[in-house]
């Protein structure tokens, strides 16, 4: 890159940075006074809001590469993660969303304290902020840093060592995200991350649009001939015993990793709990299901292209989608896609940053208070748990280059130990009214002890797929809090108490798109499957007469709500 390429581009990508940033301070301005503001934006998100910034929470500039990659080492099989996350959506759209809003909690233990004690929200926030502080937040920043680093050559850029390179974009990406999180509260988040997730978009439609021309050297029809003719298996997504992510796991562990994802983990619901009406927040998280089905086609074709362009001889598959962006978008949007990229990654550092000081500041320091402290007290004391969390994440984020099982492998490692249990208790917290506190805290010693021995202890003995692992722990634990309410039931049922403060009304179409996108991910695998485009055919009549059957089921769902609707 020379010189004057590098300045335009580092000069535009400021642009849209500044302009991202002055519309979130104008969107936010004098909102972050009060706790519901700073927290909860003033319980005034709407379904844009809501949708855009669940959107670049989840999606960040690792899943641009691992994803890509992914696709172009092997097939279209991990879109599990992704695709069938939109039925947890529906849950929590349908389901949890309705309690949640009714209950006016701002956060997850809040609900936990109210349905079984203090004690269980005090493991549950422990849970939650070493999980946060030690691994997901620095290991968004770790990779979010090594994206830029590997769409941009940091090194070469700076003239630093490739680990100084990382801790300066580590800083820089932490510093600057920090600052929506620390000053803006939850609205400049969700505004930002809006902004940012339309540029998103924008991005991932345009890199495989231009992949495809380039594939069909200059039209975009003999590419996509092309992608679905030569090397059909690519785009399966049905995946076998020896692919990322095997077809069965998506009936077992996956549903409940989802559910955990979507429905009670914090720093994705934080933005549903701030929404100014059931409706609206009913309509952002359905919105977001369908970007998640939209996903296989922005970040994993892309990255099938890429096999056909180049073959499958390049070094690491990672380096997949840096190299086919690098090839395909003009150089006058490279300074658009570095603000992308950064924005995805300021997206969940922020969001993350800020719902751990939303837990610390309402879930460790009111309580140890008792109840006294006034809202600019917890908004002072967020703010000052954000700036620490964030520090701390700028030390620990560089020396996880120096893990020899490899970032992800941590990640998952410690995510499970607080996934499976939160949403066992949780499920089971709003579907029974006599299982008692010590039933969920039996479930989350447990879990910690059991999870910790299978997956170090007993890693070479215990050979089962870990999202199936998944599966048979929770039901295990959903076991042992129903035998804990059948042996030492609560004295009184829990009573759900209503404290509403936002218009309870559920928006009418609710479940007629739920149905509507639920069809989606059932026709998004049949497309990426044998008797779809992976088959060496193409799609046949049963692939037609399946979308057919899903097209009529969807018509006569709609033409009921419709009705019912008059």
């Amino acid at each position: 890159m020379t010189s004057g390429s590098l300045l335009f581009t580092l000069a535009s990508c400021v642009f849209f940075m500044v302009l991202v940033g002055w519309i979130s301070w104008f969107k936010s301005r004098g909102t972050a006074d009060s706790k519901d503001g700073y927290f909860l934006a003033g319980r005034g998100l709407g379904a844009t809001f809501i949708a855009g910034s669940l959107l670049l929470t989840n999606l960040s500039a690792e899943q641009l590469t691992g994803l890509n990659g992914s696709a172009y080492g092997h097939n279209l099989s991990s879109m599990g993660w992704e695709v069938t996350a939109a039925v947890a959506t529906i849950a929590m759209a349908l389901i949890f969303l309705p309690r949640y809003l009714a209950g006016a909690f701002t956060t997850l233990p809040q609900f936990l304290n109210d349905r079984f004690d203090p004690g269980v929200r005090r493991l549950s926030v422990l849970l939650f902020m070493l999980g946060y502080g030690l691994v997901t937040i620095p290991g968004v920043l770790y990779a979010g840093s090594l994206a830029v680093n590997a769409f941009f050559d940091m090194e070469a850029l700076t003239g630093l060592s490739e680990f100084s390179a990382l801790v300066f974009t580590v800083v820089l990406i932490g510093v600057v995200g920090a600052i929506y999180a620390v000053f803006g509260g939850l609205r400049a988040v969700a505004v930002s991350d809006t902004l940012n997730g339309v540029g998103l978009l924008i991005i991932g439609i345009l890199v495989p649009v231009l992949g495809l021309i380039a594939l069909g050297e200059g039209s975009f029809g003999a590419g996509l001939a092309r992608l679905t003719a030569d090397h059909p298996e690519k785009l399966n997504a049905i995946g076998s015993a020896s692919d990322p992510t095997p077809f069965g796991t998506l009936f077992t562990g996956m549903i409940f990793a989802n559910l955990f994802y979507w429905c009670t983990n914090q720093y994705v619901i934080q933005r549903t709990l701030g929404a100014r009406s059931l409706a609206e927040g009913q309509k952002g998280v359905l919105f977001s299901g369908f970007f998640k089905v939209l996903v296989p086609f922005m970040m994993m074709i892309p990255g099938v292209i890429a096999f056909h362009m180049y073959g499958p001889g390049l070094d690491s598959i990672d380096e997949a989608y840096p190299r086919l962006v690098s090839d395909v978008l003009p150089f006058w949007l490279s300074g658009f896609f570095l603000a992308v990229l950064l924005g995805a990654v300021f997206s969940s550092f922020n969001s993350l940053l800020n719902s751990a000081a939303t837990l610390f500041s309402l879930d460790v320091y009111a309580p140890a208070r008792g109840g006294e402290a006034s809202d600019v007290e917890l908004v002072r004391v967020a703010k000052i748990a954000s700036v620490v969390i964030a520090l701390a994440s700028f030390v620990i984020a560089p020396m996880l280059a120096f893990a020899p099982e490899g970032l992800w492998q941590i990640i998952r490692i410690f995510t499970g130990f607080y996934n499976i249990p939160t949403i066992a208790i949780v499920i089971v917290g709003l579907f029974t009214a006599r299982v008692p506190a010590l039933g969920a805290k039996i479930v989350i010693l447990f879990h910690v002890i059991a999870y910790g021995v299978i997956r170090f202890a007993l890693a070479d003995v215990v050979t089962l797929h870990f999202i199936h692992l998944y599966a048979v722990l929770f039901a295990i634990e959903v076991g042992i809090m129903l035998v804990c309410g059948w042996l030492v039931p609560r004295e009184e049922p829990y009573r759900f108490a209503r404290n509403e403060q936002v218009d309870m009304t559920p928006w009418p179409y609710a479940k007629p798109l739920a149905a509507t996108l639920f069809s989606c991910v059932v026709a998004t695998y049949l497309l990426f499957s044998p008797i779809g485009v992976a088959g060496e055919v193409g799609p046949g009549m049963l692939f037609g007469v399946l979308l057919g059957a899903i097209v009529l089921a969807n018509a006569l769902v709609w033409s009921m709500a419709a009705r019912r609707a008059v």
